[in-house]
């Protein structure tokens, strides 16, 4: 089977979108090895001052106390994403789409497990006796079989 270059059917290939400047920051297509260490490096940075500002966002008072959290996880989603394109490659192109499929699956298996253990956790907690309660029990006879 002949393959049909990709420009024939209207999408440009990886290298056409890297030349053309259109390439995401982790979608090499066929460009130099300058071009890919730059590409590292920049992933580099971005991690290393998103790993810093989480640092040294946690051990100042800029943001208000209980929103700390929330601005975290917000670092580590951006963490997240600089790893995914800049170290992963992991871009919107049409060859990429298995490897977003199967991190979603992923996503989705991570979630499912964490959120059902919380879930039946959270259950059993609110199922359980309370603490320092004593069942009643019945008196021992002394024919009963307990022996002391």
């Amino acid at each position: 089977m002949s393959r049909v270059p990709q420009a024939a059917i209207g999408r440009p290939d990886e290298a056409t979108r890297a030349a053309s400047g259109d390439a995401a920051p982790g979608d090499h297509g066929r460009s130099g090895v300058a071009d890919q260490v730059r590409t590292y490096l920049v992933g580099l940075l971005l991690a290393a001052l998103l790993t810093a500002g989480s640092f040294w966002l946690s051990a100042t008072h800029l943001v208000y106390g209980p929103a700390v959290d929330v601005a975290l996880v917000v670092f580590a989603v951006a963490q997240i994403g600089v790893h995914l394109v800049f170290f992963l490659h992991l871009t919107t192109a049409p060859d990429h789409i298995n490897n977003a499929l199967a991190l979603a699956f992923g996503i989705l298996v991570v979630v499912l497990l964490i959120g059902g253990t919380l879930w039946i956790m959270g259950h059993m907690n609110a199922n359980m006796m309370p603490t320092g309660g004593t069942m009643p029990t019945a008196p021992m006879t002394p024919g009963s079989g307990m022996h002391h």
